[in-house]
């Protein structure tokens, strides 16, 4: 069963957002951060990075989620909360799903016109993609909590 903000997330990812887009404004709604720049900073991370099958989206968008609440302004400040959080993240989301990059996840090259056909008759977006949108808000905001 979905949190509500992992519905809000998968909802955006529906609408046409992408993973990291998705990803980053929900979380960013969750955490109450407004700015004009979620989603236009996450879009070139979909696909794993321009398609490129990297590191997943939704992990991206999550990354740049604690990013948003926990990293800093000026060289002097502290970054381990920031970097411990993501390395939690990291190895949950790489834990529960076996990989963090995108064609381990989906196999398929988003960058070929034959690997986006495979991915559209797989339904990787919806059978596959929400997945990881849904999981990486409720891992993130799990660990928010903790």
């Amino acid at each position: 069963m979905q949190s509500g903000i992992s519905q809000k997330a998968v909802a955006l990812f529906e609408k046409g957002f992408n993973c990291a887009e998705s990803v980053s404004m929900a979380m960013s709604d969750f955490l109450g951060i407004k700015t004009d720049m979620i989603p236009k900073i996450a879009t070139p991370f979909g696909g794993g990075i321009g398609r490129r099958g990297s590191v997943c989206g939704a992990v991206s968008g999550a990354i740049m989620a604690i990013g948003l609440n926990y990293g800093r302004m000026e060289p002097d400040e502290d970054r381990e909360k920031a970097y411990g959080l993501a390395l939690k993240f990291y190895e949950r989301f790489e834990k529960e799903f076996g990989s963090v990059f995108c064609y381990d996840l989906i196999e398929c090259d988003l960058r070929t016109p034959e690997g986006k056909k495979k991915a559209k008759d797989l339904r990787v977006h919806e059978e596959k993609c929400s997945k990881f949108v849904a999981r990486a808000v409720d891992i993130l905001a799990g660990l928010m909590r903790e």
